[in-house]
């Protein structure tokens, strides 16, 4: 049996954060949720670096990521993942009340798998969470061994 991998949630806003883990845990995934508050949380947590240094090996089945954070935005996250070998295929899910423009068009750039604007309305932001959550869990499951 394979191990689930870590959902990588990198969101700076505690109720946004527990929204989202909230709506994760209600679609039933099995999945670990790491919650790290900034872009250099992230890729500490990625790199295996800081306090997740001894951390397991293996990557995320997926990063939800938040763009507007402190001392490293995720869109510079999301350049430096990009641009790192071991992290490239990573699939990276923009999670962001941001609908401006540019946002949009430099996460597309960089290389993002899906860009969700963050609904005000709470029913909306589960269901979205859930069916990203429910997709990227399925979708990074290993194939059944023969």
């Amino acid at each position: 049996m394979t191990e689930m991998r870590t959902i990588l949630l990198a969101e700076d806003s505690a109720p946004d954060a527990e929204m989202a883990i909230d709506a994760l845990r209600e679609a039933h995934l099995a999945n670990p949720i790491v919650h790290v508050e900034d872009g250099v949380e992230a890729m500490d947590y990625l790199l295996r670096a800081g306090k997740y240094a001894d951390r397991k090996e293996g990557l995320p089945a997926v990063l939800l990521l938040d763009i507007k954070m402190p001392r490293m935005d995720g869109l510079e996250v999301l350049q430096k993942i990009r641009g790192d070998a071991q992290l490239k295929k990573l699939p990276v899910v923009i999670l962001s009340s941001s609908r401006e423009e540019s946002d949009l068009a430099r996460s597309w750039d960089l290389g993002v798998n899906a860009y969700v604007v963050k609904p005000v309305d709470v029913d909306q932001f589960f269901q979205a969470v859930k069916t990203l959550g429910k997709f990227w869990a399925v979708i990074n499951q290993a194939p059944d061994e023969d």
